[in-house]
């Protein structure tokens, strides 16, 4: 049985209404970020590198990039998601982020559009017009970074914003009928399982649709990293890591979807813990605890229940 018999995962969601998995497609649209650019801060975020993750290319247009990542063997008229990933992507002029995002829901074949960004920086006229796009039929969701609600932690990580400003972006995303899904990062400096335990608690309290977990990585080019190489940061271990995210899910209701329960990162950039630079080992280990000791929503009076045409995660 694999991680979707205990979890309820978004590709479970894909499947209902879709009729099968759906593939992401990345984008940058060569956004920055105001912890970078000089608004909040200079340096970003003291965990990131957008290279790590980012496989995309700002120097192609909106429908180069989708092209380029579109299964070549699929057949006509295969659903994509537009995702539009790299750095803050509601940062920007109002008629720069209309036109990125019409470009890329004009395709087709796009029957999705996921944004992500910080807390920070969702005004309501972005928020207004993420939502038309949900009023003409796409599947939208707003994808926001929190990592830790812990104020301490996020001065420390250099975050720029506090527990409020997410608490605030929530608040008047649910106002326009945006669904939310809530980055979480395990393993931040100062952390432990019970701060963890406390962010997860206080985002539910909230209201989410979705969440999205990781280990922490250090890579190269962050601040972190220094860190790491002077031997002041130690990384989360698979056990530790894997414990916790188990943890989280079953004390996560069955109606909240997750996007993701873990991550990886490839060498050369991923300097730290040495597991997450295995696409499938954190999965594994969270699929064990979870056989243990139950699946999502344990904890909760509304535990997770798996069709039996259910598929993997998303």
């Amino acid at each position: 049985m694999g991680l979707d018999t205990y979890v309820n995962t978004y590709g479970n969601e894909c499947k209902r209404r879709f009729g099968r998995r759906l593939k992401k497609l990345t984008l940058d649209a060569g956004f920055s970020c105001p912890n970078r650019d000089g608004t909040l801060g200079r340096g970003g975020c003291t965990f990131c590198n957008v290279q790590s993750f980012n496989q995309s290319d700002a120097n192609l247009g909106i429908a180069a990039q989708l092209a380029s990542q579109k299964l070549p063997a699929a057949e006509p008229g295969t659903p994509y998601l537009a995702y539009f990933q790299a750095y803050t992507s509601t940062y920007g002029d109002y008629e720069v982020l209309q036109r990125q995002y019409r470009e890329a829901v004009a395709e087709r074949d796009i029957v999705g559009l996921f944004v992500g960004t910080r807390p920070d920086c969702v005004p309501d006229s972005v928020l207004a017009l993420l939502a038309s796009y949900q009023q003409q039929g796409l599947e939208v969701w707003l994808e926001l970074g929190l990592q830790s609600a812990n104020d301490d932690t996020l001065r420390r990580i250099n975050r720029g914003h506090g527990f409020d400003a997410y608490a605030d972006a929530v608040r008047r995303a649910r106002r326009h009928g945006l669904k939310v899904c809530t980055h979480l990062i395990l393993g931040l400096p100062g952390e432990n399982h019970g701060d963890f335990i406390d962010t997860h608690k206080k985002v539910l309290g909230l209201g989410v649709d979705g969440l999205k977990l990781h280990p922490l990585h250090i890579v190269s080019g962050s601040t972190m990293a220094r860190q790491w190489q002077a031997g002041r940061l130690e990384p989360v271990t698979l056990e530790d890591y894997a414990f916790s995210a188990a943890e989280l899910i079953r004390h996560t209701p069955a109606q909240v979807l997750f996007h993701r329960v873990t991550a990886y990162a490839k060498r050369p950039m991923l300097l730290a813990p040495d597991w997450c630079s295995y696409r499938w080992k954190g999965q594994m280990a969270i699929l064990d605890s979870l056989q243990a000791l139950g699946g999502q929503g344990h904890y909760t009076d509304t535990p997770y229940r798996a069709v039996s045409d259910s598929c993997g995660p998303g």
